[in-house]
């Protein structure tokens, strides 16, 4: 295997022999087809087909994982459902460094193979040609500090909640609260871009003048995701506003602006992009299909994301604690020898001030943006009390001090933890 080949990781799950199995993932992904095509010589699969790097079987299950699977013909008795892991590469002559193709062919038809009960990509490596062709993060964890006036620690930050309903005037009255509170980050909700009952040009416009006075009179500027999810044309103008009116970061929904979208947006863009994974769980939610998140988030971050949702520990949704760090620490792993290509996690979803130690003893690192909604705004002090709550308990998490010694000393991190449940 060369520098120059694209791999895959991926574990299976069939009835068939494994090695039949993976080879007919490996022809349908390249040169082959469903029958051997007179065009297709052995020199051409040596050059340009896919090759099996290596298959480690995993063992068995009793039953297939996935409807719709194929058993082989005149199999006799009951099917055995075998698990392996296996590795593909690919040539970089095949598509070149281009993510669009890389996507349709580590990810195509392989999902809807009928030999497979079970088929998930794990894990892509690329190389160097890629880190060349797309910029990758323009400001990562370390342009994200120098906007935000953030060192030391993580963002903290929250959600403009309720997620719709209020219009320009009353969300920048949230957000004159908020900067009044001391809150490094605030992002639109997903669902709200640009409707005409809170249109976007207004919201940017009464949003960055409340942003814009507050650090005027304190030095402080809080870092707001506008989210400009939209075409390309809605994506640029909106995005050139946000640049006009002096902001500080845009927001984009992958999985609605598409591949494309975000490669495109990623190379005008000149403030840090807010990656939003919603949607996320019709990827990854049944183990035995789709994306892991190491894999998936790869892509994201060549194509120039800056921040990257994680989910958080103890969420609301139905991710484990392990999967949300690997999903973290991947984002801050380089990619590549000639550049880092760094994401910034972010961690949301029911987030209080009790995950703060645990998320910091996992991650090792302070390279993220903590964000919460009711865990800042339900505070009984109100959202400057749960800003210095959640800030709080960061300070006990660094300097290893369990909460609920540093809270005999901080009123707003004691009230914080009698009114959210551990």
């Amino acid at each position: 295997m060369t520098a120059r080949r694209i791999t895959a990781t991926y574990r299976i799950e069939t009835a068939y022999p494994i090695r039949e199995a993976v080879e007919t993932m490996a022809g349908e992904q390249s040169t082959g087809t469903f029958v051997r095509l007179p065009g297709e010589t052995d020199e051409m699969r040596e050059l340009y087909g896919a090759h099996i790097e290596s298959v480690t079987e995993l063992g068995e299950v009793a039953e297939a994982s996935l409807p719709g699977a194929g058993v082989p013909k005149g199999l006799p008795g009951k099917p055995v459902w075998r698990r392996a892991e296996v590795v593909l590469s690919w040539p970089l002559a095949n598509f070149g460094a281009s993510l669009p193709n890389l996507v349709a062919t580590v990810a195509g038809n392989l999902f809807e193979l009928r030999p497979f009960s079970g088929l998930r990509l794990l894990d892509i490596s690329l190389p160097e040609e890629f880190a060349a062709k797309y910029p990758g993060p323009k400001f990562g964890a370390e342009g994200t500090r120098r906007l935000s006036g953030v060192e030391g620690r993580p963002l903290i930050g929250t959600i403009v909640k309720p997620s719709v309903g209020l219009g320009p005037e009353q969300t920048a009255e949230l957000v004159r609260v908020l900067c009044e509170a001391g809150i490094d980050f605030i992002k639109d909700d997903e669902l709200q871009a640009d409707g005409p009952h809170c249109p976007f040009e207004a919201r940017a416009r009464a949003v960055m003048r409340v942003i814009g006075d507050h650090a005027e009179r304190t030095g402080k500027k809080a870092m707001y995701a506008f989210n400009i999810t939209g075409d390309l044309d809605e994506m640029r103008r909106n995005h050139d506003l946000v640049v006009e009116l002096g902001g500080t970061c845009v927001m984009a929904s992958l999985n609605s602006v598409g591949l494309t979208g975000m490669i495109e947006l990623g190379r005008f863009s000149q403030l840090p992009i807010h990656a939003h994974r919603n949607g996320w769980g019709y990827l990854s939610r049944e183990p035995s299909l789709g994306w892991s998140y190491v894999a998936w988030q790869k892509i994201w971050r060549l194509a120039g994301a800056d921040h990257m949702h994680v989910n958080g520990l103890r969420n609301k949704f139905c991710e484990s604690d392990e999967s949300v760090i690997a999903s973290a620490k991947a984002c801050l792993t380089p990619m590549f020898d000639s550049k880092p290509c760094t994401a910034m996690p972010v961690f949301s979803s029911g987030q209080t001030v009790r995950q703060a130690p645990a998320t910091y003893a996992a991650l090792g690192s302070t390279d993220l943006i903590h964000a919460a909604g009711g865990g800042i705004m339900a505070h009984p002090d109100g959202p400057a009390a749960g800003f210095a709550a959640l800030r709080e308990s960061w300070e006990a998490a660094l300097a290893g001090v369990p909460l609920e010694d540093y809270a005999r000393d901080h009123p707003a991190l004691a009230k914080a933890l009698g009114a959210y449940a551990a």
